[in-house]
């Protein structure tokens, strides 16, 4: 097996270079342009629920919500990544309980509590594939979910049983937000992010396959036997790898190659 080293995503910057930029909003929050997103006039407001590790969206502007964000029972939350991109891009302010603005830095403090579901690495490899223009959800957690209801307003992604009476979802099946984000392991290889090209006509509620599904490497690369185990797994949905370090991001994939028979 050889590796497949793309960590410059040169077919994307192609592909992004040939759309049409006559819709600047929806080219705005496409492109990685993140320069005309620092200066945004319309900035939408989210709550952020503790409990949760998520900021619950009071108000939208934008096109950007198209591929941003779950929604469960017409509301919009976004993860902590995400929270952190927007904000991070001058597209997003985010209240306490109180009310009170939060800071970008008190939003990296609460990332770095372990209890979202998220480290600094996999923030990074997120901002990375936002900014050239990808549409990026966690691996495993629907966008949308019809007829599933959240009649609390918190619940804890850590799943302890008094934090999960909270939430009450509706039916109770194995789409739970808490079920799903507890399932979410981080080992040496774990699955992180289902990865969509731009598409102007994506949707939460259809999204379809992705164009590949993103795992994130903290050690050593992964095995042969791992390799085979994930492309059963995945079938013909392709799957890549992305190692952290230093702040770069690189991403590589595997095929396999047949060696010819020296006479």
């Amino acid at each position: 097996m050889g590796s497949d080293d793309w960590g410059s995503c040169s077919d994307n910057e192609d592909y992004l270079q040939d759309r049409n930029e006559d819709d600047d909003e929806e080219d705005c929050y496409s492109s990685g342009f993140l320069s005309k997103l620092q200066f945004r006039k319309d900035i939408s407001k989210a709550r952020w629920v503790d409990d949760l590790a998520m900021a619950e969206v009071v108000e939208k502007k934008g096109k950007m919500w198209v591929t941003m964000g779950i929604v469960r029972n017409g509301n919009t939350y976004c993860s902590i990544e995400e929270t952190l991109f927007l904000i991070e891009i001058g597209a997003l302010h985010v209240l306490d309980g109180n009310d009170t603005h939060l800071s970008l830095k008190e939003l990296y403090e609460k990332l770095s509590n372990g209890k979202s579901g998220c480290y600094w690495e996999l923030f990074e490899v997120y901002k990375h594939l936002r900014s050239l223009g990808y549409v990026v959800g966690r691996h495993g957690i629907p966008w949308s979910v019809k007829g599933q209801q959240i009649k609390s307003g918190t619940c804890s992604l850590e799943g302890s049983q008094e934090s999960n009476e909270m939430l009450e979802m509706e039916p109770k099946d194995e789409n739970s937000v808490i079920e799903l984000f507890n399932n979410m392991q981080i080992t040496d290889v774990s699955p992180a992010f289902n990865v969509y090209l731009p598409n102007s006509k994506f949707r939460k509620s259809s999204p379809g396959d992705p164009s590949f599904v993103l795992y994130i490497s903290r050690c050593s690369p992964p095995s042969r036997v791992e390799i085979e185990a994930l492309e059963r797994k995945h079938g013909a949905i392709p799957f890549k790898f992305c190692h952290v370090e230093n702040g770069r991001v690189s991403f590589f994939s595997f095929a396999k190659n047949e060696l010819p028979v020296l006479p």
